[in-house]
């Protein structure tokens, strides 16, 4: 009888809107394939979020006055990056193995 040993919280959502997670028994193989997919979607939502926050600093510092749609559009997908970001480091703080004295 094999044991949870891991658990993952994944960078997307299930059907019902609530947190995915990857749980396994965490001998080495079981989990390759999704991991590294998880990992894939991290790195790409990280640079998506980088990119976004470059692009909103473009504008906002632009000499004109950017207009109410394109705050709100900008402030949409900056909420967005930002809820990615939060997920990734949370995914990643309770990957780190806890410090035992």
């Amino acid at each position: 009888m094999s044991r949870i040993s891991h658990v993952r919280l994944l960078p997307w959502c299930g059907a019902d809107g609530q947190p995915a997670h990857l749980v396994t028994d965490g001998t080495d193989g079981t989990e390759s394939r999704l991991s590294r997919l998880a990992d894939s979607i991290e790195a790409t939502q990280l640079d998506t979020g980088r990119e976004v926050l470059k692009l909103s600093r473009a504008m906002l510092q632009n000499l004109e006055r950017p207009t109410a749609g394109e705050l709100f559009y900008v402030t949409q997908r900056l909420t967005e990056c930002f809820t990615d970001a939060l997920r990734v480091a949370e995914s990643r703080g309770l990957r780190i193995p806890a410090y035992e004295a």
